[in-house]
């Protein structure tokens, strides 16, 4: 089969290598159909790392996924051969003691698509995964929509991790795709007023356009005084969605005392951040870390399905597997108001 490798920074080429088989009885075998870019792929593809996960190359990436089910093991019976279906790209053991808690997110052996050392990603004709991270979908779902419930799931799992959102007041630093993917089940689940900001400016329409009632720029404003213009008691919640010491900065001025920050943005390079501790201990802010996705890619899709929302706003821009590079090169320079790309494999 084909597979798009990375082969330095900055550099893919399109390999032959075997066709995965299945090993286990619980394997599925996928043939991909669509995937999407995502700011840790972006990481991995410029400078080969996301802190201490060093990439050896060559290293296929990309994790939102979906594809069609090719052959299924001995033991699977939640999906068949022909059926469509969005993969969970965290493997976990079942058996730790995370996993017993519940958190199969913070597995002590968690494998994780296009993760050094641990998974090859899915920008390849086809992948093996564990049956129980095959999300089987709807006739009305799209590829898109299955691909983009990975990191639609992570909003919700945020959103869910935060405070209750009817009548709430939030605010959402980095309209990228995991902000979007914040404000739209925010938006559904009550929040009253949503503030973005974003250093690009064509992010910030499209947030209005998914309910955000005011988007700010930091180059181009003083976002903590507008905030507090429009909201003088402060915020409720902040959801920090693009990994800059900057927007930490941002949060704790924008919440109000007893209100709750959401970490959710992975820093490009950064292996330690700060808060202003006076800030912080006299609000009695709360922080709450987000790992990923905790059992929300079926609710994810369960939303879509109702109609809860469209994401079909964040999918600005798409590719052929064959010009994944370019699909990578788009996403990296944030030029031509690129916000979510999608590289489609041929029939």
């Amino acid at each position: 089969m084909k597979a798009m490798k990375l082969i330095g920074i900055c550099r893919m080429e399109m390999m032959e290598v075997p066709t995965p088989e299945i090993i286990n009885d619980g394997d599925v075998l996928i043939r991909m159909k669509t995937v999407g870019v995502c700011g840790s792929d972006l990481h991995y593809y410029e400078t080969g790392q996301i802190g201490s996960q060093v990439v050896e190359y060559p290293f296929a990436v990309g994790h939102e996924g979906s594809g069609v089910v090719e052959a299924v093991g001995a033991e699977v019976t939640h999906v068949k051969p022909g059926d469509r279906i969005a993969i969970e790209p965290a493997m976990s053991c079942g058996a730790c003691d995370q996993c017993r808690a519940g958190r199969p997110h913070t597995c002590r052996k968690l494998r994780f698509l296009a993760c050094p050392k641990q998974a090859e990603g899915c920008l390849s004709e086809y992948i093996v995964m564990p049956e129980a991270c095959c999300f089987k979908v709807s006739d009305k779902t799209t590829f898109d929509e299955a691909a983009i419930s990975e990191p639609l799931a992570i909003g919700v799992y945020a959103v869910k991790q935060s405070i209750p959102m009817s009548g709430a007041k939030v605010g959402i630093l980095g309209a990228g795709c995991i902000g979007l993917s914040v404000l739209l089940p925010a938006k559904a689940q009550g929040a009253e007023r949503i503030y973005v900001t974003d250093k690009i400016d064509s992010r910030l329409e499209l947030a209005r356009k998914a309910g955000a009632l005011w988007g700010g720029n930091p180059d181009k404003e003083d976002l903590v005084a507008k905030v507090a213009e429009l909201e003088p008691g402060g915020l409720d919640v902040v959801f920090e969605c693009c990994g800059e010491q900057d927007a930490l900065d941002q949060a704790i001025e924008m919440l109000k005392p007893g209100g709750k920050l959401l970490l959710i943005g992975i820093p490009a390079t950064a292996k330690r951040v700060s808060f202003m501790i006076d800030k912080l201990r006299h609000k009695e802010i709360c922080i709450q870390n987000v790992r990923r996705q905790n059992h929300c890619v079926q609710p994810s899709l369960d939303m879509m399905d109702r109609g809860d929302f469209d994401v079909s706003v964040m999918v600005t821009h798409r590719f052929p597997f064959a010009q994944a590079q370019a699909a990578f090169d788009l996403a990296s320079s944030y030029e031509d108001g690129v916000l979510k790309t999608m590289i489609d494999f041929p029939e």
